[in-house]
């Protein structure tokens, strides 16, 4: 093989090699510092964690970052983490989940707040304004009440003497001056949970939610990622008349979307939806002519409503309830919260309707008909109570 002959293929087989590695690199992009990615764990070692970072090179994160309060690793071989770039030397890529602990000093904090990377903090007392926060190497910043949370925290002892993740927000004066913000961080985490569940949130699906806040109206829930409205009318087949006798700030619920509107960015969910439909066992457990015990819950000027069980309310009219003397108002012979029997008069499913009876007082079989009010308590016949609020005139 002659000299020329053997260059030739020397520039060829440089020439293959750099075009495999020019394909190699299509598609990925140089990372930046402060970059924020998803990485997969391929090996722990002693002091550092390896990552696949589907680059060149290998991605490092010190081990002690992915301990928990007792020193225990909180990740294994395969499992996905998320770091920030930092640095890159010869073809190790340094990463982090956030600046903290050790000594770290202003430099690296600076290089936090250029590049938004997270910072572990201490909340250390309640100043004006808002709290004073102990960062990496005793450095000291101001994080203002609006910036802590979601929502403002009413109780400053909940939060003292607690860590968390801020995103520095304001350095100078060589990081004498620093502001920081815990809520930037949650803003992320909920812009990252929303638009996961754009790709899977659909009416109908029952997910779990905690209570933010109660108007007249509703109830505010949030589902991680957005917040939407439980109205009164969808907490429970009964009737509600105070939200808060049946519901509480904080408490975790599982309901259904109601509606889903991205464009508008209204979501309203329901819990009666997840609860079972008492009117689908009506007709069995509230035969026509069958006898029940029920609850006035309203009186209206034409009738009375009674409550027969949670979501069951069927109307007595008021032609019904004075027997053969007129009344001008179902009050004058009922109470609200009064328990009396009624006999099922009719059905309408449809409609969801039950007309209801008094039942008769079988003690008087004389020609003026009357009624038992089965109060408890023994308050006597419709006619009766009839009697007694027309003496009281």
């Amino acid at each position: 093989m002659s000299d020329e002959t053997f260059d030739d293929q020397e520039m060829s087989e440089e020439g293959s090699f750099a075009e495999m590695f020019e394909q190699s690199m299509v598609g990925k992009t140089q990372l930046e510092p402060g970059q924020k990615i998803d990485a997969k764990v391929l090996q722990i070692g002693k002091e550092w964690i390896f990552l696949d970072i589907s680059q060149k090179g290998e991605g490092v994160l010190d081990r002690k970052e992915l301990l928990d309060e007792e020193g225990n690793l909180t990740v294994a071989v395969g499992d996905q983490v998320s770091a920030y770039f930092m640095s890159r030397k010869g073809g190790e890529m340094r990463f982090t989940t956030r600046l903290g602990g050790g000594s770290s000093g202003t430099a690296q904090l600076e290089e936090a707040w250029r590049n938004a990377i997270p910072v572990e903090g201490r909340i250390e007392k309640e100043i004006k304004g808002g709290y004073e926060i102990k960062l990496p190497g005793n450095v000291r910043a101001f994080c203002p009440f609006s910036q802590l949370g979601l929502r403002r925290q009413d109780d400053s002892a909940e939060v003292i003497d607690t860590a968390r993740s801020f995103r520095i927000t304001q350095f100078s004066e060589q990081g004498r001056n620093i502001v920081v913000s815990h809520r930037v961080i949650l803003d992320e985490e909920r812009q990252e949970q929303k638009a996961a569940l754009m790709k899977t949130l659909k009416e109908g699906m029952v997910v779990s939610g905690t209570i933010t806040n109660i108007r007249d109206f509703g109830a505010f829930i949030d589902i991680g990622g957005l917040e939407g409205l439980l109205p009164i009318s969808e907490i429970s087949y009964g009737r509600v008349e105070n939200i808060e006798e049946v519901l509480q700030v904080g408490q975790e619920l599982e309901v259904a979307v109601k509606k889903c509107d991205w464009e508008n960015e209204r979501f309203s969910f329901s819990l009666r939806d997840t609860l079972a439909n008492p009117w689908l066992k009506v007709e069995t457990r509230y035969p026509v002519g069958s006898t029940h015990t029920g609850t006035v819950s309203r009186l209206a000027k034409f009738g009375a409503f009674i409550t027969l069980e949670e979501g069951i309310d069927g109307l007595m009219h008021i032609s019904k309830i004075g027997g053969d003397q007129r009344i001008k108002h179902p009050q004058d012979v009922l109470k609200l919260s009064q328990k009396l029997q009624v006999s099922i008069e009719k059905i309408d499913l449809d409609e969801k309707r039950i007309s209801l009876v008094p039942v008769r007082d079988k003690g008087d079989e004389s020609e003026e008909t009357s009624y038992e009010e089965k109060a408890s308590g023994g308050m006597g016949s419709f006619a009766e109570l009839f009697k007694k609020a027309q003496e009281k005139k």
